[in-house]
């Protein structure tokens, strides 16, 4: 997974810190929302040895489209929100995304 991806709360702070240096107003929240989709974007790509399918945002949950544009998959959080989740356990929530890209790759 890249390096420029946050995967713990300290990363997250330190990104904002490091955007915000340089002019860019961003808050803790929108990183980890981009954070969260990375991470599994960047699962998806490792999975399937190339960027075969996209991740995106729908409302709360994250949706999986193939390269055909076809949904192959849909996660929801735990909590109340992915960003909720990540702050709670980023660790927990990395092992869950990498659990479901396994089912939904390995469901086709």
């Amino acid at each position: 997974m890249s390096v420029e991806i946050p995967q713990s709360m300290d990363d997250v702070v330190m990104q904002v810190a490091q955007r915000r240096l340089h002019g860019e107003q961003v808050s803790e929240d929108e990183v980890i929302h981009q954070a969260v989709q990375d991470i599994l974007q960047a699962l998806f790509d490792e999975a399937l040895e190339g960027h075969y399918d996209d991740v995106h945002w729908a409302g709360d949950n994250l949706t999986v489209t193939d390269i055909m544009g076809k949904q192959v998959g849909e996660l929801a959080p735990q909590g109340t929100s992915f960003i909720a989740d990540f702050r709670e356990n980023a660790d927990a929530l990395i092992t869950r995304l990498e659990e479901e890209t396994a089912k939904i790759v390995g469901g086709r």
